[in-house]
């Protein structure tokens, strides 16, 4: 899971991607894209790895983009770079200003993600166009075109020219014969208000403006300074300024929601491991997550929820008690789960 972290200047970009991934280049590194790889915190991962002991355990990663500012060539309006950047991530963090910053006038939530949102819907429209272009050209030649992908970019061009997302469309935006285009404004947005030390507000007045994204608070410059304390020095602070958690934490978690994540865990002497799927996903496909081979001699899924094996006290004290149960292929696997995975090849 990779997301992009983009916003107007001035809106505290860095200094979120800096708090969330505790790399603190510096100034130095403004210039260029980073990438920070976390590990994803997950109690549930921690009081399994107690209970088995395993040589290894791994968490779920996710992974943090942040595009440099070099100049690139324009297109459309747009750093050509700075969209190139973010073309393979999964979802965009948009972060944006709602306190007082000098040089910068007062904040102004609805106009500052309507400017980044104009910018993603010009880019995509100049590539849906210029495909057709393309297309129309290969018709031309008598070279037949594919009449559905067709259809949904006529869809594209009509959503996008009435300054309208992709991703207000699920059936454009999920759809196979686009996903080459890698459409900035089909990916999931999650919002950052990104507010002052003392202010724990969402910004008034923003109905029907973010309707379509998740949205969170956060306070940027008070959790880059968390980031870089001492557990215990933190943990002062956040009861301080009534912070359930370290914005690492609470990202990640409304990370997953935006995209529509859940984690299942493979549990053992060996391993104990989370592995990151989309909501409904039938076992057939979770076993594939954690081997191919798995999935092609796939025979049963033994299953019980983390609950109940953490209720039950031991994996020997739930299968006693009956709460393992076998699963076919198109069981639907539930965050939480934990699956053995029976297969022949």
């Amino acid at each position: 899971m990779k997301l992009g972290i983009i916003g107007p200047a001035g809106s505290g970009k860095t200094t979120v991607f800096e708090a969330l991934t505790r790399d603190f280049a510096g100034m130095g590194a403004k210039n260029e894209t980073r990438l920070g790889t976390i590990h994803v915190p997950d109690p549930r991962i921690d009081a399994l790895s107690d209970m088995y002991r395993p040589r290894k355990t791994i968490y779920a990663q996710v992974e943090y983009l942040l595009p440099g500012k070099k100049e690139g060539k324009k297109e459309a309006g747009a750093d050509l770079g700075w969209v190139q950047a973010i073309r393979d991530v999964d979802a965009l963090c948009v972060v944006i200003r709602n306190h007082a910053h000098m040089g910068f006038g007062p904040p102004d939530p609805p106009a500052d993600f309507s400017s980044i949102e104009q910018e993603l819907i010009l880019t995509d429209l100049a590539a849906v166009e210029k495909r057709m272009e393309r297309l129309e050209a290969d018709a031309k030649r008598g070279k037949a075109a594919d009449r559905e992908e067709q259809e949904l970019l006529v869809q594209c061009r009509s959503a996008l020219e009435q300054e309208a997302p992709i991703r207000r469309f699920p059936e454009i935006a999920g759809a196979k014969q686009l996903k080459g285009y890698a459409l900035l404004s089909a990916k999931p947005v999650l919002i950052l208000f990104n507010n002052a030390d003392e202010d724990e507000t969402p910004p008034p007045d923003t109905a029907g403006v973010f309707d379509d994204a998740f949205c969170m608070v956060i306070r940027g410059k008070l959790e880059h300074e968390l980031a870089q304390m001492s557990p215990e020095d933190a943990a002062e602070l956040l009861e301080e300024f009534n912070i359930p958690a370290p914005a690492t934490d609470r990202i990640i978690r409304k990370s997953y929601e935006t995209l529509g994540l859940i984690s299942f865990f493979t549990v053992g002497d060996d391993e104990v491991r989370a592995w990151t799927i989309e909501k409904g996903t039938s076992a057939l496909d979770a076993a594939g997550k954690v081997h191919t081979d798995i999935q092609k001699g796939f025979i049963r899924a033994e299953v019980i929820s983390y609950d109940d094996q953490i209720a039950a006290g031991s994996a020997a004290a739930a299968r006693k008690a009956g709460a393992f149960r076998l699963e076919g292929k198109t069981y639907t696997v539930k965050d939480g789960d934990i699956i053995n995975f029976r297969f022949n090849v």
